[in-house]
């Protein structure tokens, strides 16, 4: 099993103060004799006449000294557990999870807005010490 990055429980926490239900945790798919871990699967049922809403979730911290390189790495873990997810489980929408500071820091500057919008990315902003999501980004 893969190790569970640092803000792994709080996001979990976060997400269920949303009275989100954690089916998985984590996540396991198989796809063309590969396998992944997803560090977190939810649904939350909604308005009968609405249905249920079905997320995957993968947990960053971004705690290197480089953002960028930090970003690259889950860009392609988030695009390949996206395709995973389209042939396994069509219904469910991959979150990206990160921190605020991390968001406020990076994924405001220019190159990150285009890069999250060019690759479709949704996020999920997280405050670490409040234990809450600050934003949800679709």
């Amino acid at each position: 099993m893969a190790a569970k990055d640092k803000f792994h429980a709080v996001v979990r926490i976060a997400l269920e103060k949303q009275q989100w239900k954690i089916t998985d945790d984590p996540l396991l798919l198989e796809v063309g004799g590969t396998k992944f871990e997803i560090d977190l699967d939810a649904e939350q049922l909604l308005a009968a006449e609405r249905g249920e809403e079905k997320i995957a979730v993968e947990i960053k911290t971004f705690l290197s000294d480089s953002p960028l390189t930090d970003y690259h790495a889950a860009l392609g873990q988030f695009l390949n557990y996206r395709l995973a997810l389209e042939s396994s489980d069509p219904t469910r929408i991959l979150y990206l999870a990160v921190p605020i500071g991390v968001y406020e820091a990076f994924f405001k500057r220019e190159f990150a807005q285009i890069s999250v919008e060019r690759y479709q990315i949704k996020q999920i902003i997280y405050d670490p010490i409040q234990e809450v999501i600050v934003q949800w980004i679709p």
